[in-house]
């Protein structure tokens, strides 16, 4: 098997047709590029003519030392890390092919070096970290929400919601409230709204607006929506930022506290988005809405009566004592890894 850098159009032509984060689209990978300071390092693996794995990392130097990330920090990147695409169902070459993909990447980006700091926040569908593990890099597991979406309909997949999420649900036909899908100027309103709520806690705004809309507008028009809900007379009450890969709808930016005649505004904005990922066409191929982390108790309570499936995903990280300072470092350098 060969590892090797490419660029970003070799990697859109490796890209599978399913099995990867959004944030694997060239489009994206590009936007963080553009503001982080970190170099955008993508590695293929390929048998032959066959790609069989892709990692894509950022590496930045600094008189403390490097860091290889995969997300970038203070990026709203839900996870990123390897894909792996054997074409053998055979476990046995799946391993090899991980196997042989780390240690390639780990080598070629210098990553044993002991002032390195590797931080890597694995996709779902990326289940055998041993590789990483095998060459001391601690693993810690991480969880998100992610509601069933495949082969069924609306009120089979309410039915199986909290008494209290469903009874709002349903009333949203009683209700003088609509919900649309509009442009990047309402993703930027629903910015603000998001961008205070941090503001109010005295926590760093975690992208900047500048960011958001380069995304948006890099991205192709299909892979994100923007939900509003507004009254009748056009008010604007809340909204919801949806990306979506050919496999699942993440709830990414937005849904900060709204109520309309004592209903959950939020709550009606999440069933607008499930049916139309139940009833759209163009997201045929979308069987999950991933409601981006279950990691934080006091949001927990309120994901939970999605009745989802909790999915494991995985962080890998440098290890060892001589890395604390690194790491001590690293955390207070983050937010200056970002342009915006």
């Amino acid at each position: 098997m060969n590892v090797k850098r490419i660029d970003l159009e070799e990697w859109r032509d490796a890209l599978p047709a399913s099995g990867y984060e959004v944030f694997h689209e060239p489009a994206a990978l590009s936007v963080l590029a553009d503001y982080t300071s970190a170099e955008l390092q993508l590695y293929g693996a390929y048998k032959g003519q066959q790609t069989v794995g892709l990692l894509p990392v950022f590496v930045t130097e600094r008189a403390v030392g490097r860091t290889v990330l995969s997300p970038p920090v203070s990026m709203s990147v839900p996870r990123l890390g390897p894909i792996i695409t054997p074409n053998s169902p055979k476990r046995r070459k799946r391993e090899r092919i991980n196997r042989e993909l780390a240690e390639a990447v780990l080598d070629t980006a210098d990553v044993d070096d002991r002032t390195t700091l590797f931080r890597m926040t694995c996709p779902l569908e990326y289940t055998d970290p041993r590789p990483f593990r095998w060459n001391d890099f601690s693993l810690e597991p991480r969880f998100t929400y992610v509601v069933d979406l495949e082969s069924t309909t609306l009120e089979n997949v309410m039915d199986g919601f909290s008494k209290s999420l469903r009874r709002e649900m349903r009333q949203f036909d009683d209700l003088d409230l609509s919900i649309e899908t509009e442009g990047i100027s309402s993703a930027l309103r629903i910015y603000e709204d998001v961008a205070d709520q941090y503001r109010e806690y005295d926590d760093p705004v975690p992208i900047s607006r500048s960011f958001l809309r380069d995304l948006l507008s890099s991205l192709p028009d299909e892979l994100w929506r923007v939900y509003v809900a507004r009254t009748s007379d056009g008010q604007y009450k809340s909204g919801i930022i949806t990306l979506y890969s050919p496999d699942l709808a993440y709830f990414w930016q937005g849904g900060v506290t709204a109520s309309y005649d004592g209903v959950s505004v939020n709550s009606l904005l999440h069933r607008a988005i499930i049916e139309d990922i139940l009833t759209d066409p163009e997201l045929d191929s979308v069987t999950g809405y991933d409601l981006v982390g279950a990691n934080t108790e006091r949001l927990c309570a309120y994901k939970a009566k999605f009745n989802s499936d909790l999915r494991q995903y995985y962080v890998v990280e440098s290890s060892g004592l001589e890395m604390q300072l690194a790491k001590s470092t690293y955390q207070k350098l983050a937010g200056s890894l970002s342009k915006g």
